[in-house]
């Protein structure tokens, strides 16, 4: 799982797709009732990004950075991270009630009312009991590090007392992958690109 981050290219258009997808099974009778399956417990996102120009000569190099990028990654094999524009940070997140033995705490972000992990943490600012700052006594697992309690995890080296209330200031990446194994770049102009679909999709750990 890399931690490579997707550059930021000055090319980049304004149509970003961004895309929920969830995974459900429904069955129905011949009646018309219908049994429906949830398969996932929150979704998957997925981005639409369009590089309208992507300049190749001596001064930039904006195709050869997105193009190396996405061979580095070996298509859909490899991980990287996405900080969205509009979905990279959140303050005064209620991440959980201490119950004075629950050491661990997923970071996760409300998001319309609806909450989800955070996998890639990026900058914790700020973690809080009740409202009081604490400068130390945890940690914070990582996309990469392989730690049991999984990714994106505050641990206590005390548990929170019971009814404590843990909130933290952060922001962070999506972990993702390219959607497809090729991309498309065109060329418009001697050394001037583009390309309209470069999608990936957020994956879980």
């Amino acid at each position: 799982m890399s931690t490579a981050i997707l550059p930021s290219l000055v090319g980049l258009g304004f149509d970003v797709v961004r895309t929920p997808q969830w995974d459900t099974i429904v069955q129905q009778s011949i009646s018309g009732k219908e049994t429906r399956l949830a398969r996932q417990t929150y979704p998957r996102w997925k981005w639409e990004l369009s590089y309208n120009v992507l300049r190749s000569d001596i001064a930039y190099t904006e195709f050869q950075q997105l193009a190396g990028f996405f061979n580095q990654r070996g298509g859909m094999f490899d991980t990287f991270l996405y900080q969205d524009v509009d979905d990279h940070s959140v303050t005064a997140q209620a991440i959980g009630v201490g119950n004075g033995t629950q050491n661990n705490f997923q970071l996760i972000r409300a998001f319309g009312g609806f909450d989800e992990p955070i996998l890639a943490p990026h900058i914790i600012s700020n973690i809080y009991i009740n409202g009081v700052a604490q400068t130390s006594g945890f940690t914070t697992t990582s996309w990469q590090d392989g730690n049991p309690a999984g990714p994106g995890v505050i641990i206590f080296t005390t548990a929170p007392s019971s009814s404590a209330v843990v909130t933290a200031d952060f922001s962070y990446y999506f972990p993702v992958r390219m959607s497809n194994d090729s991309v498309a770049f065109s060329m418009f102009i001697s050394k001037y690109y583009k390309a309209k679909k470069f999608s990936f999709i957020s994956v879980k750990n």
